[in-house]
């Protein structure tokens, strides 16, 4: 059974860190990091190709983010520094795969999702 549980959201203010964690139980070359705010559509923060370690990340997040693997390989951390009141939404934590090792941020090309973990940065 495919499982991916987050963790980790809660409140901050701004300027604010968080770090947010996904178990995972799916093997999938890309793992990654979306989010959703009221009214507004999903959209991708981090992935990361499993295999090689590549990363992309979202532009509102570069620099701020960083996405890594637990030891363990089947943990997924999001690392979120400097927050502020635009990084608030569900957190996601999704899985694909890709046969070319490009992961991208696009959400239609993850197909497994866990159910999120709700961050809220205020100012």
């Amino acid at each position: 059974q495919v499982q991916l549980v987050e963790s980790g959201g809660g409140s901050v203010q701004t300027g604010g860190s968080l770090r947010l964690s996904c178990e995972y139980s799916v093997r999938r070359n890309c793992i990654g990091w979306f989010r959703q705010a009221p009214g507004k559509r999903r959209e991708g923060v981090a992935s990361i190709e499993t295999r090689d370690g590549s990363t992309y990340y979202g532009d509102s997040v570069k620099g701020r983010f960083t996405i890594s693997q637990g030891n363990a390989k089947n943990t997924l951390y999001l690392q979120m520094n400097t927050l502020n009141p635009e990084d608030t939404g569900m957190y996601f934590c999704a899985a694909t795969y890709a046969g070319n090792g490009y992961c991208g941020l696009s959400p239609n090309q993850f197909v497994f999702w866990g159910q999120g973990t709700q961050v809220t940065v205020s100012s």
